[in-house]
C-alpha cells in the first residue's frame, strides 16, 4: 500500500497514521480539504483490518420506539416533532410500548432503542415505568435510550443531579445511551440547528456523566448543511477528547442530514465526500474501535461501499423508524444477503458489540 503514496502533505499524514501515530486536528483538516479520497479510503481500510477482520462485517437487530413526538427544542431540520399543547402529537402508553416490543421480539429483535421529543410535561415516573415494564417482560432485552438532550430534560424535571438520575434509570433497566442529538458539535452550528438545543458543553457533560456511571454507548456526526470542513473536524476532536477521558463510546456513526423541512439548508453530499469523511473518522478516531455506516439513512449502495472504506458495521436491522426517512434493511435475511453479496461473513452483534451470544443460531423470520 505504501507505494501509492507520493509527496503531498496529506500523503505524509496518512503514512503517519499507518505508522500508528495519532494525527492532529490540523492534519485531519488537511486530509478533508486536500487529501486524495482513494488514498484516505485505502488507509482507513488498512487500519480497520488491523483491528477487525476485513472478511467479516457486523449487523444488529433492534426496534426503535419513539415514545412521544411532542418536543420543545424545535430543531429546524426536524419534521417529526409536534408543538406541545397543539393536541396533534402523541405519547405512547406503557402498554403500547410493550405491544411494539412483542412484535419486535416475534421478528427476532432482542434490543430496544427508546427515544422521543423533549417533553417536560411527562413525569419522570413515565420513563421509569416504560423501562421497567419492558425489562420485567423481557429480562435479557438490551435497552438503549435517551439522547443527552433528553437526559438533560430529565435532570431538569426531577431537580436531581444528573448522575443520580442516571443511576435511577440504570436501576430499572437502562443499559446504554446513544450519543444522539450531537449533529455538529460547534456552538455556531447548534445555534443554526436550534437555539434551544443543548450546547456542545452540555452535550459533552451529559455524555461524560453517562460514561462515568457505567452507561456506554455510541456517538455520531450528521453533516451536509452549512457546517464548514473545520467544524466537522472540530466535532470529531470533541468526541476524541471525550473518549480519551472516559472510553465510553463503543462506536461512531457518520451520516448526512436528510431533507425534511424548508427551514434548514441541506446540501447533497456526494458519495465520494461521505466515504472520505468516513475514512477520516476511522483514521482520526483512533480510540473508538467500531465505525458504523447507516444503511437505513444512506441506502444499500453507499452502505456497501463504506465497508471497504473503514466501516465494519451496517447499524441495521432497524424495526420501525419514524424520525428519519429509511432506506434500510427490513429483515435479518436481507441483512445477511446484503453482507454476503459484498463478500463479507455476517456477524450479528448486540448493542455492546458482543458477538458470541449469536454464534450457531439461525436467522429470524422475514418481516411481512
Amino acid at each position: 500500500m505504501r507505494q501509492i503514496f507520493q509527496n503531498q502533505p496529506s500523503d505524509f499524514i496518512l503514512e503517519k497514521a499507518l505508522d500508528g501515530e495519532r494525527i492532529s486536528p490540523a492534519e485531519a483538516l488537511e486530509l478533508y480539504e486536500n487529501g486524495d479520497p482513494l488514498k484516505i479510503m485505502a488507509t482507513a481500510r488498512e487500519l480497520r483490518g488491523r483491528i477487525l477482520p476485513l472478511t467479516s462485517a457486523s449487523y444488529t437487530m433492534f426496534r426503535v420506539v419513539n415514545y412521544t413526538n411532542y418536543c420543545n427544542v424545535e430543531c429546524n431540520f426536524c419534521s417529526f416533532m409536534d408543538e406541545i399543547g397543539n393536541g396533534k402529537g402523541y405519547v405512547l402508553s406503557k402498554e403500547e410500548v410493550l405491544e411494539k416490543m412483542d412484535y419486535a421480539v416475534a421478528e427476532g429483535a432482542d434490543q430496544m432503542f427508546l427515544q422521543g421529543g423533549v417533553y417536560p410535561d411527562l413525569p419522570f415516573d413515565y420513563y421509569l415505568d416504560v423501562i421497567s415494564s419492558v425489562k420485567k417482560k423481557y429480562p435479557t432485552m438490551h435497552i438503549r435510550a435517551f439522547s443527552p438532550v433528553e437526559i438533560i430534560n430529565l435532570e431538569k424535571i426531577t431537580g436531581k443531579p444528573l448522575a443520580e438520575v442516571l443511576e435511577i434509570l440504570k436501576g430499572v433497566g437502562l443499559d446504554s445511551v446513544p450519543g444522539a442529538g450531537a449533529e455538529i458539535l460547534t456552538d455556531r452550528m447548534r445555534n443554526i440547528i436550534s437555539p434551544k438545543k443543548a450546547s456542545t458543553q452540555e452535550w459533552v457533560r451529559a455524555m461524560e456523566i453517562c460514561h462515568e456511571v457505567g452507561l456506554p454507548g455510541s456517538a455520531n456526526i450528521v453533516f451536509g448543511s452549512e457546517e464548514t470542513k473545520a467544524e466537522v473536524i472540530e466535532h470529531l476532536t470533541v468526541v476524541r477528547n471525550l473518549q480519551d477521558r472516559t472510553g465510553g463510546f463503543l462506536s461512531f456513526i457518520p451520516w448526512t442530514f436528510q431533507p425534511q423541512t424548508k427551514r434548514f439548508k441541506v446540501r447533497s453530499v456526494p458519495t465520494t465526500e461521505y466515504l472520505k469523511v468516513l475514512g477520516i473518522c476511522r483514521i482520526f478516531l483512533d480510540n473508538i474501535q467500531h465505525i458504523e455506516t447507516s444503511v437505513m439513512v444512506l441506502g444499500k449502495g453507499v452502505g456497501q461501499l463504506a465497508l471497504f472504506c473503514g466501516a465494519d458495521d451496517i447499524s441495521s436491522v432497524v424495526i420501525e423508524e419514524n424520525v428519519l426517512r429509511s432506506f434500510g434493511l427490513k429483515t435479518e435475511k436481507e441483512a445477511l444477503k446484503f453482507l454476503e453479496d459484498g463478500g463479507f461473513q455476517p456477524k450479528r452483534r448486540d448493542l455492546l458489540y458482543n458477538y458470541d451470544r449469536y454464534e450457531g443460531r439461525e436467522f429470524s423470520p422475514t418481516l411481512s
